[in-house]
């Protein structure tokens, strides 16, 4: 998140949730630090609908800044806040078996989720504990890949039988005019997404949100 303070509060509620009883997986990107961190090492970010396009170099910086930094970044901030946490990316106990995106000739080391085993998930929330998970994976053969966030959080819920999906960011949500924040649709059926995505109101970053 680009507000420190917001991140405080919202891992804060997240402590509160775990003492009364309520378990929670976290998963998390980063694209802003990406982007940062591939500027300083003199790339800049490529995107096709939506996805990173992610060469060996990105994904070596996706690796280390979604699993590395983030991930143990907000593993040292629940921990102040009281909580237990566990920090996890795709690849741990073969959470996410990863495949080539059907883009891969545009979108390189971007991947789908082939396979999802949530048994770790299921035992560190027995436990009690939090899992925060980077949305990077591999394939059968060891190689890394870049998930999508949003994909990642919309896969593990079913996995886990999770009641519910809460997805923060910092747009409004869909919009009917991408352009007028007060345009925001509160209910939608499939249909009407994909009319929306033809039309154009719903392109970028919202197309795997969505």
């Amino acid at each position: 998140m680009k507000s420190a303070a917001l991140q405080c509060n919202v891992l804060s509620d997240l402590v509160l949730f775990s003492y009364v009883g309520l378990r929670h997986v976290l998963v998390h990107g980063s694209g802003p630090e990406i982007n940062a961190w591939l500027l300083r090492t003199g790339h800049e970010s490529k995107f096709h609908n939506g996805l990173r396009v992610t060469d060996a170099h990105t994904m070596e910086v996706v690796e280390m800044v979604l699993d590395g930094k983030i991930n143990k970044s907000l593993v040292d901030e629940i921990n102040i806040l009281g909580g237990t946490i566990v920090g996890l990316c795709g690849k741990d106990a073969r959470l996410l078996t990863a495949r080539p995106s059907s883009e891969s000739a545009v979108l390189g080391f971007v991947g789908e989720v082939a396979r999802v085993d949530p048994s770790v998930l299921h035992s560190i929330l027995a436990d009690g504990h939090i899992p925060v998970i980077a949305s990077v994976a591999a394939d059968e053969a060891g190689q890394g890949y870049n998930v999508n966030t949003d994909t990642t959080a919309g896969i593990l819920p079913a996995a886990v039988g999770a009641e519910k999906l809460i997805l923060l960011k910092d747009v409004a949500g869909i919009l009917e005019d991408r352009n007028d924040p007060r345009s925001l649709v509160k209910e939608i059926d499939i249909a009407r997404i994909r009319r929306m995505m033809e039309e154009g109101n719903v392109a970028g970053g919202m197309i795997p949100k969505v």
